[in-house]
């Protein structure tokens, strides 16, 4: 993921598209800085693909969030310049599963951990978290696995 993001960054500066280079450096930014707080003696290595992957869908929510206020607030360029980093981090995600996808997912889940009531939600979620970090909405996967459990 790091060597990906090296050659996008590589090729942004050739290009000279300040846009994706400044959100480029944001989401490298973002990975130093976790890889900072995870620093130990056993883990040298720093934050794992995953990882990333997951830094990289908080930093979409974050600008989803911030794109709607700026739209109720009646700054649409800011807005847009929101809606433009969500574009260029999205190119580093894996494709998103849709709804009725991650539906039938959140239900193989459900039955291959056995989960039988809302106590069993956080492992449920816990699942889905390490086998589909970066692939799934996971706000929709909840609403998903509550409405599953409580039937």
């Amino acid at each position: 993921m790091r060597d990906i993001l090296d050659k996008s960054l590589k090729d942004a500066m050739r290009a000279r598209d300040s846009q994706k280079i400044s959100t480029i450096r944001l989401i490298n930014a973002a990975i130093k800085d976790r890889d900072i707080a995870v620093r130990s003696e056993d883990n040298l290595e720093g934050v794992s693909d995953e990882e990333i992957l997951s830094i990289l869908s908080k930093m979409i929510k974050q600008r989803q969030e911030s794109a709607k206020q700026y739209e109720e607030g009646g700054r649409l360029e800011l807005a847009q310049q929101e809606f433009d980093e969500i574009k260029i981090i999205e190119t580093f995600l894996p494709k998103q599963l849709n709804s009725e996808e991650t539906e039938q997912i959140v239900r193989k889940i459900i039955f291959e951990i056995n989960a039988t009531s809302l106590r069993d939600m956080g492992k449920v979620m816990n699942t889905l978290k390490k086998k589909y970090s970066g692939k799934m909405d996971f706000g929709k996967a909840g609403t998903f696995a509550k409405d599953a459990l409580t039937k």
